[in-house]
């Protein structure tokens, strides 16, 4: 049996190193270990999270050498990052003598996730499907805006992640908010829904992630649908309390006008922001006879008109929300030319059984 998987992965008794750049890091593989599996065993501080190939953090470019994949990276993967030589290391098996990564430089600001006690405080509607989700923590919970936390509920057999949806605080935050939406056949989303877990002990497990806002002073667009609005917000305050000056276009896709949320919210960070600020709501199944005159379609389809005044080739885009709107929103942007390495994104997804752990939209 081992011979079987030695083979598949390539496996021999040739000495397998990887070289991770930028942080100058050596490590040894075994015969069909991947990169992540070898790189944690040998104190590596890698990004992760799901270790299955679903979340992303781990994305990695391949620089020298080539690997096996256990699953298609291109499950999670644009085909752009694909083509331009990215991997998920917790999926790939070094082949070669030598492989050489790169990785992106950790932020130094990110801390290691922590377990908190939590119970949820408070609910709020927000639309029919999306609910805010106030949850308090025995102790203060460090983040970075962008991030987000793992839950857990007690008889419910996965963990769930869902983004802070609030900017966080120096000396951290023990009251938290989340956008949480409902998924239909959710375990956890149908007993938050149906009131099953308010009071009820949580753990929460924080913080998660590497979407964050990168440094510099490129304007930004910013896309979001459904409740990936929230880590945008999170990123959004956090610079409004920061005083942080940079353009900012900001899209939000939703069905109709009933599912836009948060405009209160949006309109405080546009009033007080340093630079100039544009919001463009975008509707896609609004009946054609209300009285709607803003932008219709699908969000990724007004990428181009709202953002005309921006020098594409030096943007930064963010972008929140289904993997459908994720994938094209890339395809429009690059078309437009901002570059790839500019292009950030955390995808939200329902998640699958076989699955332990994904971001839920």
């Amino acid at each position: 049996m081992r011979s079987f998987f030695n083979s598949l992965f390539g496996g021999s008794a040739t000495r397998r190193v990887v070289e991770i750049q930028p942080l100058g890091k050596t490590i040894e593989t075994r015969p069909g270990q991947t990169i992540l599996e070898a790189a944690l065993a040998q104190g590596v501080a890698y990004p992760h999270n799901c270790t299955v190939g679903t979340c992303g953090s781990c994305k990695t470019r391949l620089m020298q050498g080539t690997v096996q994949a256990s699953s298609d990276f291109g499950y999670t993967l644009s085909k752009h990052e694909l083509e331009a030589g990215y991997i998920l290391a917790c999926q790939a098996a070094p082949r070669d003598a030598l492989t050489v990564v790169e990785i992106a430089a950790p932020a130094a600001d990110l801390r290691p996730a922590e377990v908190f006690d939590a119970r949820i405080v408070s609910t709020e509607a927000l639309t029919h499907d999306i609910l805010k989700v106030v949850v308090r923590t025995d102790r203060p919970v460090m983040f970075v805006a962008g991030q987000y936390a793992s839950f857990t509920a007690p008889g419910l057999p996965r963990s769930r992640n869902y983004s802070f949806a609030d900017a966080p605080q120096r000396a951290g935050r023990t009251s938290l908010c989340f956008f949480i939406r409902k998924v239909s056949g959710g375990a956890f989303t149908g007993a938050l829904f149906d009131g099953a877990l308010a009071g009820k002990p949580l753990k929460l497990e924080a913080a998660h992630g590497a979407f964050h806002l990168r440094p510099g002073n490129a304007p930004m667009v910013c896309i979001a649908g459904g409740s990936g609005l929230a880590p945008l917000l999170s990123v959004l305050e956090d610079m409004r309390m920061r005083r942080v000056r940079r353009p900012c276009v900001l899209l939000f896709g939703a069905r109709t006008q009933a599912d836009l949320y948060a405009l209160d919210s949006i309109r405080g960070i546009a009033n007080a922001w340093g630079e100039s600020f544009s919001f463009v709501p975008v509707l896609s199944e609004e009946p054609a006879s209300s009285d709607w005159t803003g932008a219709r379609g699908f969000v990724t389809d007004a990428i181009a008109q709202a953002g005309s005044a921006v020098q594409w080739p030096a943007a930064q885009a963010y972008l929140c929300g289904p993997p459908p709107m994720i994938d094209s929103g890339i395809d429009r942007l690059l078309g437009l030319g901002v570059p790839l390495d500019s292009i950030f994104y955390d995808k939200f997804t329902d998640g699958v059984p076989a699955v332990e752990s994904l971001k839920a939209a």
